[in-house]
């Protein structure tokens, strides 16, 4: 009883606050603040002061930290064309001796691999040897820190077939090939590119292979007129590769070079 006497002793004298804080409002500047002093001496909670809980699904949802992703492009989509594409290809291009050949520089296509490139393996933030690697070599074991480099892998030559392994920092007969050689694409046509589309192509996902260094290097700028992959079987592939670069790129062939590539497509089964 005397707990019941008690509450209802605050609640009027809480009401006589309150209503003189509304007559006096301008005289005595009865501030909101007051009002929740005088409820918390009371006990009591003011409407103003009272919150209504907020529900779960009204709380906002925090926004994520965004991950960086690296999703690298590794390859054009549709390339290599497949072997009647690279017919259709091959026919349409332009068919005309090589120029300028005793111009060639490599340093024409950029003094060391670039990044800043808008074709397959470009700013995607990894070097691109290491692209040609990740994406040619199995058995992959790749940084913890650095994904992009390559610490260890196997390479099925697709010139001869030999398995190469290969070890980051180690002494490697594995070799990054531009299938279409530099100097083969700037006798055909890229003599007369901006510097920009020369550093494209020498960066182009599309236009490397890991290969045998030895057998690349005898390889060198040749035309399938003057050379072809020892292992026949790689026939078909390297002709399609090589059409569709030629295509791509629109790079002209010489009459020999076509009556070649002809030849290896027609293995394709």
């Amino acid at each position: 009883m005397a707990g019941s006497g008690t509450t209802a002793r605050r609640g009027r004298l809480r009401t006589l606050l309150l209503a003189s804080c509304a007559a006096l409002t301008v005289a005595a500047g009865c501030t909101p603040l007051q009002v929740e002093r005088a409820d918390g001496h009371f006990g009591t909670t003011s409407p103003s002061a009272r919150k209504s809980p907020v529900k779960a699904s009204q709380k906002p949802k925090p926004t994520p930290t965004p991950t960086p992703q690296r999703t690298p492009t590794l390859a054009s989509k549709g390339f290599p064309p497949d072997a009647r594409t690279a017919r259709a290809q091959l026919a349409e291009l332009q068919v005309a001796w090589g120029k300028n050949w005793e111009t060639y520089k490599r340093a024409e296509f950029g003094e060391t691999w670039s990044d800043a490139v808008d074709v397959p393996g470009g700013r995607n933030g990894c070097d691109t040897r290491d692209d040609v690697l990740r994406r040619d070599l199995s058995d992959l074991k790749e940084g913890d820190r650095n994904p992009c480099v390559v610490v260890s892998g196997t390479l099925t030559d697709p010139y001869t077939g030999s398995k190469l392994p290969y070890y980051y920092r180690r002494a490697s007969r594995i070799q990054t090939d531009h299938v279409v050689a530099l100097g083969a694409a700037w006798r055909a046509g890229a003599w007369a590119w901006t510097p920009q589309r020369r550093l494209d192509y020498a960066n182009d996902l599309d236009v490397l292979l890991a290969t045998d260094k030895a057998v690349n290097e005898v390889k060198s700028s040749q035309t399938p007129d003057k050379w072809k992959p020892p292992r026949q079987a790689y026939w078909c592939e390297y002709a399609r590769r090589w059409t569709g670069i030629k295509a791509k790129y629109k790079l002209t062939v010489t009459a020999p070079e076509k009556l070649a590539l002809q030849d290896l497509l027609a293995t394709c089964k």
